[in-house]
């Protein structure tokens, strides 16, 4: 019976002890040295402008930093002029939260200078200035949705106004679209 105790305490022992070496070892803070060295690290590569690259999709969501150095929002359009097809304004998306209660404001691509080590823009403006500027509203087309590619340029005048019921009437009149 002894014999038979004492080989189930060292079978349980050995398992525990295969379980531990089997699960990670706890992570160690950056630049704290390893198991018989230290850890280096490579130098961290600028990032590249994409205002400076082909496809300008990735200047949605780059960080916009102001005058405080500290972020004010993130770019959230590129506008285009239709006639040359250069980007010429890009939309920064400042405040709100989870893109809720944001303010966009449009401003001149020449503002923005790039800063490779952070990755992101920088503005010589604060988050106070952005937010006294007026808002910049995406232009709709006629079924009330944005168009799909963005534009500076307003839309064009129809001549007629909604009357809220989805018809329209000629501007000026008060007349109800006939049934």
């Amino acid at each position: 019976m002894r014999l038979a105790l004492a080989t189930l305490s060292l079978t349980a022992l050995l398992m525990t002890g295969a379980a531990m070496a089997q699960t990670p070892p706890a992570s160690r803070p950056a630049g704290s040295p390893g198991a018989g060295g230290t850890t280096s690290q490579a130098p961290k590569a600028p990032a590249p402008n994409p205002l400076m690259m082909e496809d300008v999709s990735k200047l949605n969501g780059t960080d916009v930093y102001g005058n405080d150095d500290k972020k004010i929002g993130d770019v959230s359009t590129a506008l285009m002029q239709p006639d040359s097809r250069t980007i010429d304004r890009l939309v920064i998306r400042a405040g709100g939260v989870v893109g809720i209660g944001a303010h966009h404001v449009a401003l001149p691509v020449d503002e923005f200078k790039w800063d490779a080590d952070k990755g992101a823009f920088r503005i010589t403006k604060s988050a106070d200035d952005l937010k006294s500027m007026p808002e910049w509203k995406a232009a709709t087309t006629e079924t009330g949705s944005s168009p799909s590619a963005g534009s500076s340029s307003p839309p064009a005048s129809t001549g007629s106004e909604s009357t809220g019921s989805g018809a329209t009437a000629p501007t000026g009149t008060s007349e109800a679209p006939k049934q």
